[in-house]
């Protein structure tokens, strides 16, 4: 029979627990009863830490031991991955959105709105900033959401990947990547299958323009999913953000940075 890893406590060893039992109350009682909606979820983002990320700011309430520019860190868990050597990932659905922030610095730092991909982005002309900014003063950023499933050493779990500003670029190629997959069925034809059929490895890399330097995403195809769990976990990620049946809450860096500041 498995066995689950004997821990200890207060130097005393305890009995194991037995796979069996915990199947048999996973199908009673599993204390995840009422998590049953995407208000009880929190959905973790993947970003690439800066310098100015509170998670690298020793004198911030974000602070994370070891963080350093150029890890990928995990908004939930608080796991840092690095960035050189990347993670595995599945993209399970992609969609384009025109995200409208407060001045930058000022307010929640929630979203003031959402706009869908048929946005008119004319009605936000660049500023002196090169941001496009409404005549109210908000300013609206073209933001590419990657609904990924992220691939432990234990298992999987979801994630998703924003990219704006000069992170568009990757999310333009990473899509054309993705469109040129093709895959022969039976009867001979050639498909594109969907983008939840491939692994890829997403690292970090410094870039540079006139304006400055940063650490930005790099994408790799890496191979086709071999597992059926993987891959229906993975569909029914797809499934549920197409549905919108998946909660997300965007938070304006700059604003959450000015708040963990003590």
């Amino acid at each position: 029979m498995n066995k689950v890893t004997k821990t200890k406590n207060n130097g005393q060893a305890l009995a194991a627990v037995s796979i069996d039992s915990i199947m048999s109350d996973a199908e009673s009682l599993s204390g995840l009863e009422n998590v049953n909606s995407a208000d009880d979820l929190a959905l973790p983002f993947l970003k690439v830490l800066s310098q100015l990320s509170p998670q690298c700011n020793k004198t911030s309430n974000n602070f994370v031991e070891g963080a350093e520019p150029g890890m990928i860190y995990n908004s939930v868990s608080g796991k840092l991955y690095d960035g050189e050597e990347g993670i595995d990932i599945v993209p399970c659905f992609y969609k384009r959105e025109f995200i409208e922030w407060g001045e930058r610095g000022q307010g929640s730092g929630a979203p003031i709105a959402i706009h869908d991909s048929n946005y008119d982005i004319s009605q936000a002309p660049r500023d002196a900033g090169f941001q496009n900014r409404l005549p109210n003063g908000n300013i609206v950023e073209e933001t590419a959401n990657h609904f990924v499933l992220i691939l432990n050493v234990d298992g999987f779990e979801q994630a998703l990947i924003t990219m704006k500003s000069t992170q568009r670029k990757v999310s333009r190629k990473w899509n054309s990547m993705m469109l040129q997959v093709k895959m022969q069925g039976p009867d001979g034809k050639s498909f594109t299958p969907p983008s939840y059929s491939h692994v890829y490895r997403i690292k970090t890399i410094p870039q540079s323009n006139s304006k400055g330097t940063w650490f930005g995403w790099e994408v790799f195809k890496i191979s086709p999913v071999q597992e059926s769990t993987v891959y229906d976990a993975a569909k029914l990620f797809a499934q549920g953000v197409s549905k919108n049946a998946v909660k997300v809450e965007h938070a304006d860096e700059a604003q959450v940075s000015k708040k963990s500041a003590f």
